[in-house]
């Protein structure tokens, strides 16, 4: 399994444990609850993975923050009905061009 496909495996767990937590009400509902815990280790070993395979932290974590925010942010407009304006938008095209710069900086 190569890095990226880590990558993309610690992004989609990341993502699944930090809606499980929304979903968990605090901890007080245990399917979510479970999630959280097995998302958020998963996305740590892919990451992990990530790093052991030769991609540079500073690139893998742009990438795997960057994409889990602007995924929690469109899939909390999308499910949970949360609000989506210009500010949001605009913030969601900054840290995706951070990771862009990140990425042609360190020469990947």
């Amino acid at each position: 399994m190569g890095a990226y496909l880590y990558l993309a495996l610690a992004i989609a767990a990341e993502v699944t444990a930090t809606v499980s937590l929304r979903l968990s009400e605090g901890f007080s509902r245990l399917g979510p609850s479970v999630l959280v815990v097995i998302g958020y280790g998963v996305a740590f070993y892919g990451l992990s993975q990530v790093l052991k395979l030769g991609l540079p932290i500073g690139v893998a974590y742009a990438i795997w923050a960057a994409a889990g925010v602007a995924l929690v942010a469109i899939i909390g407009v999308l499910v949970f009905k949360e609000p989506f304006n210009l500010a949001i938008a605009a913030g969601l095209v900054l840290v995706i061009g951070g990771v862009v710069l990140i990425e042609a900086g360190s020469g990947g």
